[in-house]
């Protein structure tokens, strides 16, 4: 679409994502995480591994995933991602060792992303 500054054109634009995010919500399957540590680690954690079996990302076949942020976010903020994106950026952070053991007597594995730089992956 060009650019023009008009209220309908603006509307357009705006019904095109509802419709986008009804689709998402209402025909996809989301993988549902809420974290409380974001706030305080400035990571999003994403499980892959718990008691020596691929967990959480590795298994999951959801096709989007959305991430509450909790704790001091106060629920107030959710990143809806697809699920392959967020398997490439886990790779990436995989690769640069960005994993932290975790869960019930750590007995997970998780790959931390810095909330600053999801944003970056395009």
């Amino acid at each position: 679409m060009e650019y023009c500054n008009d209220f309908r054109y603006d509307l357009k634009v705006g019904q095109i994502g509802e419709q986008l995010l009804d689709d998402i919500l209402n025909f996809k399957t989301i993988e549902v995480k809420r974290d409380s540590w974001i706030y305080k680690s400035g990571n999003i954690a994403i499980e892959y591994e718990s008691r020596n079996k691929p967990s959480g990302i590795a298994k999951s076949e959801a096709d989007y995933w959305a991430i509450i942020f909790s704790g001091d976010y106060k629920d107030e903020i959710i990143l809806i991602i697809k699920e392959n994106r967020l398997k490439e950026i886990c790779r990436e952070y995989y690769k640069k060792g960005n994993i932290k053991t975790m869960g019930d007597n750590n007995t997970s594995k998780a790959i931390l992303i810095p909330i600053t730089e999801i944003l970056k992956w395009t």
